[in-house]
């Protein structure tokens, strides 16, 4: 069985801990928003792309309308022609009266698909416009993705390796701290966008929020007797002299944050 831990030790694991899990965040500084702006413009990129398909289809519906308009033109002309022929060998007014109703509906029906097809070449028209412009998005996203990938990619295989060791030794880290402290070094590290969880006194004062730290407990965080929290933001203070005692196992790790 394990022998317990001093609160001193307890502390020297917290803060080392701290140090190489802020190493890592300020490799996540480095690639900034990219990770984001890259998922970001891939789903944009995705969406222009099946707008783009729909706007496509719906050019192609509307280009196979105006063929039916100008066919049925072609099948109305096909009939006045035929029905003009007819005339010719009437035998009565109610035969040459029906065929005349025949000819002035087939003009009416050439009337009104003429009509729509204007209509329908219109429409084509403005959803042209509109894939093209979709395009020339889709085109302008495309390059940005292409360019912040490149960008991305240039800082992970900057990174990459100084990370996996950062991470490593985090996991290393993190099985020297109980879980009742674990916990709550996690709790603290998300509340703050800085993910400092354990910081130093410097010059009397907190290192996260830097509010004054009264002379009292300045002593006592210095003997390592207890675990001691800022009153003012909970992070968990150390003396600054364990800075030289758990420097050397995390420094030189990271060449990038240097």
């Amino acid at each position: 069985m394990m022998a317990e831990l001093t609160v001193a030790e307890k502390l020297k694991n917290m803060f080392e801990l701290q140090l190489v899990d802020s190493q890592i965040d300020e490799i996540q500084i480095l690639k900034g928003e990219l990770p984001i702006e890259v998922s970001d413009l891939e789903d944009d990129i995705a969406g222009l792309e099946t707008r783009i398909s729909r706007l496509e289809n719906t050019v192609k519906d509307l280009e196979d309308e105006v063929s039916k308009h100008q066919a049925n033109i072609t099948e109305a002309n096909a009939l006045i022609d035929r029905y003009e022929k007819q005339m010719d060998n009437v035998k009565n007014n109610r035969e040459y009266d029906a065929l005349s109703k025949e000819i002035e509906m087939q003009r009416l029906e050439i009337q009104l698909s003429n009509k729509k097809i204007k209509g329908t070449k219109e429409e084509v028209f403005k959803k042209e416009e509109t894939l093209k412009a979709t395009q020339d998005r889709l085109a302008s996203k495309q390059a940005d993705l292409k360019t912040k990938k490149v960008e991305l990619e240039q800082i992970i295989e900057k990174t990459d390796k100084d990370e996996k060791k950062l991470r490593a030794l985090s996991d290393k880290a993190r099985e020297k701290v109980e879980d009742r402290l674990m916990r709550a070094y996690d709790k603290i590290r998300t509340s703050y966008r800085n993910g400092l969880a354990v910081v130093t006194v410097e010059r009397d004062a907190c290192g996260g929020c830097f509010n004054q730290i009264p002379p009292q407990m300045q002593l006592e965080i210095a003997q390592r007797k207890k675990i001691i929290a800022c009153e003012h933001c909970g992070r968990i203070l150390v003396d600054d002299s364990l800075v030289d005692e758990v420097r050397d196992k995390v420094d030189g790790v990271s060449s990038v944050t240097e």
